[in-house]
């Protein structure tokens, strides 16, 4: 999080206002150009173990689009629920040309997050949402700043406030305010973690210098941790079917500019206090089709071919890009 971006959320406080009790939902238009290869001047596909499927780049007219956290999809494939840093949710649909890859966006609709007495808060501390993960009649949210973890209705989210939360086991004064947990996913339900919500931290860290992650719930209930290979920090996350965690890390360095890699926790490894690291997947730089990637899901299409999609936060600066590209996990689980 920027301090630009917390500049704008307070600009964009007048554009989307609720009631106490109700929520305003706003129809955009969106513009989409495609990304057909994801390595800049390359045609290669295979980037280490994915292969990359297609892309978009896309942009509104309206100041509230960007500032994508973490992206959800419906079990359609195609209907997404996101959050948006400024307090935002963003729904819509993906749209796909004749050969399956992605080409645009369709009936997305923005409205703000509403607190716990269901107003909108309108402050940026307040509703820095920047992790989101669904569950069966449940969206979660996990916020930074004032850090906490929220459970919201599913359908009914973007007129309620949150119903209740997830205690996070760390003393706060641990939790650096801007970066604390910004990974949730749910795991598995068939899983040794039981359909448990799991966390990660952007970048706080243990006295050994791994990043803090929880387990929320479940029977394997408890704080690990992940290890941290400086200088890049966790953003988001996903389970595969077999309980594996891919984790969706990014890096920027004055020197080379932004980069980010996925890499891949095994299921076995995830449990109260290890200390877990896995292989990395891909890992990409300034000479690829990247921004600031902040949001990951998984998709299991019904032939079982795996499917990725990330998403960056242009964090409302006209230096970076709302990007959406989908890679397709090679080699099987």
């Amino acid at each position: 999080m920027t301090r630009l971006s917390v500049l704008f959320a307070a600009a964009l406080a007048a554009t989307v206002v609720a009631a106490p009790g109700s929520a305003t939902s706003v129809a955009l238009e969106i513009d989409s150009r495609t990304i057909s290869h994801f390595g800049v001047g390359s045609t290669a596909r295979a980037f280490g173990k994915l292969e990359f499927v297609g892309g978009i780049l896309y942009s509104s007219p309206n100041a509230l689009v960007g500032a994508m956290s973490s992206i959800r999809f419906r079990p359609d494939h195609k209907h997404f629920v996101a959050v948006l840093d400024t307090g935002h949710w963003m729904t819509g649909a993906i749209e796909r040309d004749g050969e399956g890859a992605l080409s645009g966006l369709a009936n997305v609709k923005i409205s703000s997050m509403l607190n716990a007495s269901g107003e909108n808060e309108n402050i940026k501390y307040l509703m820095d949402a920047e992790g989101l993960a669904l569950s069966p009649g449940a969206a979660i949210v996990a916020y930074e700043q004032n850090h906490r973890v929220d459970v919201y209705p599913d359908p009914g989210f973007t007129t309620s406030g949150p119903k209740g939360s997830y205690a996070i086991p760390y003393p706060r004064r641990e939790i650096r305010i801007n970066r604390g947990f910004e990974t949730i996913a749910v795991a598995p339900k068939d899983g040794p973690l039981a359909g448990a919500p799991v966390i990660v931290a952007e970048r706080s860290l243990d006295a050994q210098g791994n990043m803090m992650a929880a387990i929320l719930d479940g029977p394997l209930k408890g704080t690990f941790s992940v290890v941290r290979n400086d200088p890049y920090d966790a953003t988001d996350g996903g389970f595969l079917p077999n309980g594996d965690l891919l984790l969706l890390e990014r890096r920027f360095r004055l020197s080379d500019g932004v980069g980010m890699r996925i890499r891949r926790i095994k299921a076995e490894d995830i449990r109260p206090g290890a200390v877990v690291d896995g292989e990395v997947l891909m890992d990409a730089d300034m000479s690829h089709q990247i921004d600031n990637m902040e949001g990951l899901d998984i998709l299991q299409l019904p032939d079982g071919d795996i499917r990725i999609i990330i998403v960056s936060d242009d964090n409302h600066s006209i230096l970076q890009r709302n990007l959406m590209l989908e890679f397709r996990l090679t080699g099987g689980l």
